[in-house]
């Protein structure tokens, strides 16, 4: 099982730089390229941008809690937990099948591992 996470391409947590502005403001975060990749995914599936994305939710945070101790682990936590909600939905969906469509789905998701695997 270790052998997929350590398998995994180094782009993937090489870190990035990018600059955002925020309410006029230019600030610097830095993230993992797969945190950016997950981000900009968020941003896609609302029609908006990555900078937009980001500025949204600096908002919320900043009204929720009144600022933001940390934007580059808010942001990390975010995609962490974009990821959790998918996983969570995909589970209850696979769940809600019968068993035999289960076994059909299972094909494909393994197949896809193992590509994945070798790939690396």
């Amino acid at each position: 099982m270790c052998d997929i996470y350590a398998s995994a391409d180094p782009i993937h947590y090489e870190q990035r730089t990018r600059s955002v502005r925020i309410h006029g403001m230019v600030t610097s975060i830095r993230l993992e390229n797969l945190c950016w990749d997950i981000l900009a995914r968020i941003a896609a599936k609302d029609k908006m941008t990555t900078n937009q994305l980001i500025c949204r939710l600096y908002e919320e945070i900043v009204e929720r809690q009144g600022k933001v101790e940390n934007l580059s682990s808010f942001l990390r936590i975010s995609c962490m937990r974009y990821l959790s909600l998918v996983a969570e939905s995909n589970e209850k969906n696979y769940l809600m099948m019968d068993s035999s469509a289960r076994k059909e789905s299972q094909k494909p998701q393994l197949q896809s591992v193992v590509r994945a695997a070798a790939a690396s």
